[in-house]
């Protein structure tokens, strides 16, 4: 009796042990609030996973409060952090190639983007990021605009002179180039700085635009619609040891989640740009599209500003510029 009982206890805790083994929590780290369309993602794929009852569960940390914005790439190498959405240019600095995600004239429209990380391109930054431990779970595109203090920014002429703030190291380099004065700040400090005169245009994704309602202190507006130049890449991302730590059920629900969350992603990105618009215009804004000469007008300036400093700055940087420029 006493050997079965001893039996039955080491069986009880081995199937402990398995089930144990087998349950997971996994921690998402971003930086936006709940309302944000990149936490609605990251929430997608923790319900969807949830649902599936494969016992894994995804907690979010959201507005920074687990990892500061820029810092979450480096944890989430280590496996010091499960997932995050995170724009990759933020690990630039670590990873060179991931400034093209942050490039001008590189994305056209939503559709482009969409095709661009089925490309070869997005295959060589997924085999950079598998070298640091990292996949990529769920893709996915920002776009943005410029808005004009006294008048319409589409072309390049239009911001010769003018005081301009953009999005990024390589939007200013391509703005200097055609003749802007650069005035570094975030989106958050566009609407005082308008306000004093201190900035004549300013260049931000169609999601800051709105909400930090540049829309009061600006006579035009350049909304993405079939050519913007503003687009940034702001992926959920996983580590991969974790990943692949996970049983077959776990990783088939984990997938099936991000499927649903990329193709909500995109739909959503596409609306707000178009609700972007649509305020603009409800406050008497001009809307005004850019052109396709207009976009190729942008190309040529950064061809010789920003591709060429990310060229000289980026290990094999040529080749995925081009393989990037190739999609159409």
């Amino acid at each position: 009796m006493k050997y079965l009982a001893t039996t039955a206890i080491a069986a009880l805790t081995a199937a402990s042990l398995a089930s144990a083994a087998q349950s997971a929590e996994l921690r998402l780290s971003h930086q936006w609030s709940n309302s944000d369309v990149r936490h609605q993602v990251a929430q997608i794929v923790a319900d969807e996973v949830a649902a599936a009852d494969v016992d894994l569960d995804i907690r979010i940390f959201g507005s920074q409060s687990l990892f500061k914005a820029r810092e979450q790439y480096t944890p989430l190498s280590r496996g010091q952090l499960d997932m995050t959405v995170l724009p990759l240019s933020y690990a630039g600095g670590q990873q060179p190639a991931y400034n093209l995600t942050l490039m001008p004239g590189l994305v056209k429209n939503h559709d482009h983007a969409a095709r661009l990380v089925e490309s070869p391109f997005m295959d060589s930054l997924e085999e950079i990021m598998a070298g640091d431990d990292v996949m990529v779970l769920v893709h996915g595109y920002l776009a943005g605009g410029f808005a004009g203090k006294e008048g319409c920014i589409t072309a390049p002429d239009d911001v010769q002179g003018k005081q301009t703030r953009a999005a990024g190291k390589a939007f200013e380099q391509m703005l200097a180039g055609a003749g802007a004065s650069i005035a570094s700040m975030s989106s958050a400090e566009i609407y005082n700085a308008m306000q004093t005169g201190v900035l004549d245009a300013a260049n931000t994704s169609s999601s800051s635009f709105v909400s930090y309602r540049i829309y009061e202190q600006v006579a035009c507006y350049t909304p993405p619609g079939d050519y913007a130049l503003w687009f940034m890449y702001q992926p959920l991302l996983m580590n991969k040891s974790t990943f692949d730590g996970l049983t077959e059920e776990q990783q088939a629900a984990l997938m099936a989640a991000s499927e649903k969350a990329q193709a909500f992603y995109l739909e959503e990105a596409k609306k707000e740009d178009a609700e972007s618009r649509t305020v603009f215009a409800d406050n008497g804004v001009e809307i005004d599209d850019m052109t396709a000469e207009e976009f190729a007008a942008w190309q040529d300036i950064a061809a010789e500003t920003s591709y060429k400093a990310f060229v000289e700055e980026t290990p094999n940087g040529q080749e995925l510029l081009d393989m990037a420029l190739s999609v159409e």
